[in-house]
């Protein structure tokens, strides 16, 4: 049995990104951008109104209240300025200065007085020189870098590209993945149990993080406790061409464990077998003779969703090309019994207390095959190692459900 950082250490191993793939902007949502994005344009591409109004040619002064102007055109969005010699232009929102105007006085504060052409108006307050304009470049100038490779794309990240006018983009290739669930116990939801039966919790759970985790699910199977069936339905993945094969079950110690004797006549090399963690220490790893991962998982739901988020997740990660997840700490609400020496997992939520300090509370429901607690939380907690009680107010780790998804917290 080694530790959970080498586990994922060897797991990690020269792991990287596996591919890239062009998709339009719009196709880009929850994708993990492949490479450094940077502007070919300025942003604004012009000095511009900030809002509807009257620009003014100042000459660089502050204009005082009361003073009185007349207004030479309207100059609307997308339309060109004027080239002309006047000083005060009527100006929509978006709109490009002329070349002389150097204010923009807001529409709520100019008065328009009762006169034939040209209109006048008369500024209600003090303006001064350089308000309410938005300058070419202010936001973003050509050259910079407007994302970095292994950022995530959400709506925001959609809204600058599309800004700098980027309609297409390189990201990174998902993982393909394949799970496997093993028992000859285990049947479909939604189908009739048998007289001892159980329904297959772990594969939609699994099915779901994974792709919420940026891999894309190829193939999901369950298997009795068949080494042939086994050997069949992994070469059904292979031939699928997937980087990863997660199983769920057959990994400890009984005498229907026998993912890891498989895998050993089929001469994969063994990464580990047992990781001091908990839940989820008989997890098992392998490099197949054909080159993709094989992370097997105990059956436990609580001991795959441990697995899966603190050892596949890690790898799925850098195969898209992010930089290691960064670590979030926050004071333990009440102390939490644990066995030294192993790293401990979790569930749980995060409350925010009458005084604004965010803890981390320790769901007190924690057994392996129980669902519903577990369907409450709302984050995973990670203990330090080696004592068997960590202290209320002891700084600890806390995780989101998913590595492309940071922690949320409540109200107490």
């Amino acid at each position: 049995m080694i530790g959970y950082r080498e586990a994922v250490a060897r797991l990690t191993d020269g792991a990287g990104l596996r591919g890239t793939e062009r998709v339009a902007l719009r196709d880009a949502s929850t994708r993990v951008l492949a490479r450094d994005i940077a502007s070919t344009v300025a942003l604004p591409p012009f000095d511009n109104a900030a809002m509807d109004g009257v620009a003014l040619a100042s000459g660089g002064l502050t204009v005082a209240a009361g003073s009185e102007w007349d207004i030479a055109a309207c100059i609307g969005a997308g339309e060109s300025p004027p080239e002309d010699d006047a000083s005060a232009w009527e100006i929509m929102t978006g709109a490009p200065l002329p070349v002389r105007a150097d204010t923009v006085v807001p529409v709520e504060r100019i008065e328009r007085l009762p006169t034939s052409a040209p209109e006048r108006i008369r500024l209600l307050d003090v303006v001064s020189a350089g308000a309410n304009i938005r300058r070419r470049g202010e936001d973003v100038r050509p050259g910079d870098v407007l994302l970095q490779g292994g950022t995530q794309f959400e709506a925001a990240q959609l809204m600058l590209l599309a800004g700098a006018g980027i309609g297409t983009v390189d990201v990174a290739r998902r993982p393909r993945v394949a799970l496997l669930a093993t028992g000859r116990e285990i049947v479909a939801a939604g189908e009739p149990l048998p007289p001892c039966g159980i329904h297959d919790a772990t594969s939609p759970y699994l099915a779901a993080a994974a792709t919420a985790a940026g891999a894309e699910v190829i193939r999901v199977m369950r298997v009795g406790d068949e080494g042939a069936t086994f050997h069949a339905v992994l070469d059904a993945a292979l031939a699928d061409g997937v980087d990863l094969v997660v199983s769920t079950g057959a990994v400890s110690k009984g005498c229907y464990d026998f993912v890891p004797s498989a895998l050993d006549a089929r001469r994969a090399e063994q990464l580990f077998h047992g990781v001091a963690m908990r839940p989820g220490k008989p997890v098992f790893a392998a490099r197949l003779g054909e080159g993709p991962m094989f992370v097997g998982l105990p059956g436990n739901p609580l001991s795959t969703a441990v697995g899966f988020r603190f050892l596949v997740e890690p790898l799925l990660r850098a195969w898209l090309g992010m930089a290691p997840e960064p670590e979030r700490w926050l004071p333990l609400a009440a102390a939490c019994a644990k066995r030294a020496g192993l790293h401990a997992v979790f569930h749980g939520a995060l409350h925010c207390d009458a005084g604004g300090r965010l803890q981390a509370c320790v769901a007190r429901t924690q057994a392996s095959f129980r669902l519903l607690p577990f369907s409450q939380s709302s984050v995973w907690i990670t203990l330090p190692t080696e004592p068997d009680c960590v202290e209320a107010s002891t700084r600890v780790q806390v995780h989101g459900h998913g590595h492309l998804h940071p922690p949320s917290w409540s109200l107490a």
